[in-house]
């Protein structure tokens, strides 16, 4: 495998929450050759708007936004499920990602979705929705995922690299990430 560099996004922005606590254990599992990397850009993005979407005249964070997401090879989002689905300023980042149509710096690339959420099924109403959004977006949706239940009992005084069970999962998921992210690079060599 070659070295991959993957943009990772965390749909809670509230600083100690559990899904950055989750995505800051699986940068600490990453096996060689994944570099996964937090970034905070979508924070500052404004909502989108066709009519500040105009080349030479964008805002300054979608610029630095598209272009970090276009250098990355992968996206991994980790995202809590409000209100039944994901956050606002997810979905904020997958449509300034998407665009400009066709050519936007989520299409083709590959991403994956995991999360954890306090109730019992982990987020996986978000996680479906970011998927969903992020397909029609353009980006190359793949397989591997991971929801965590009870988040918010469950971390209560434990980081996730510290749970046992949740470090195996993630093992597991970034490993399949992985394979995946080569099945990809197999697929478009052989285009």
């Amino acid at each position: 495998m070659t070295q991959k560099s993957v943009l990772v996004l965390v749909g809670s922005l509230r600083a100690a929450s559990t899904n950055r606590q989750l995505a800051e254990a699986a940068i600490d599992l990453a096996p060689e050759g994944i570099d996964l990397a937090i970034s905070d850009q979508h924070r500052d993005l404004p909502l989108y708007n066709e009519d500040i979407d105009v080349e030479g005249e964008l805002p300054a964070s979608v610029v630095a936004f598209r272009e970090a997401v276009g250098a990355a090879d992968a996206v991994l989002v980790v995202t809590p499920e409000h209100n039944g689905t994901m956050p606002a300023n997810l979905k904020n980042a997958i449509d300034w990602s998407s665009r400009p149509f066709g050519t936007g710096a989520i299409v083709g690339k590959p991403v994956a979705v995991i999360g954890t959420a306090f109730g019992q099924y982990g987020g996986v109403w978000a996680q479906d929705e970011a998927r969903k959004a992020l397909g029609i977006a353009g980006a190359k949706v793949v397989e591997p995922t991971l929801s965590v239940p009870n988040s918010v009992v469950r971390f209560a005084e434990t980081h996730p690299k510290d749970d046992a069970e949740i470090v195996a999962q993630l093992e597991e998921f970034i490993n399949a990430f992985a394979a995946s992210l080569d099945a990809v690079d197999a697929e478009q060599q052989a285009a």
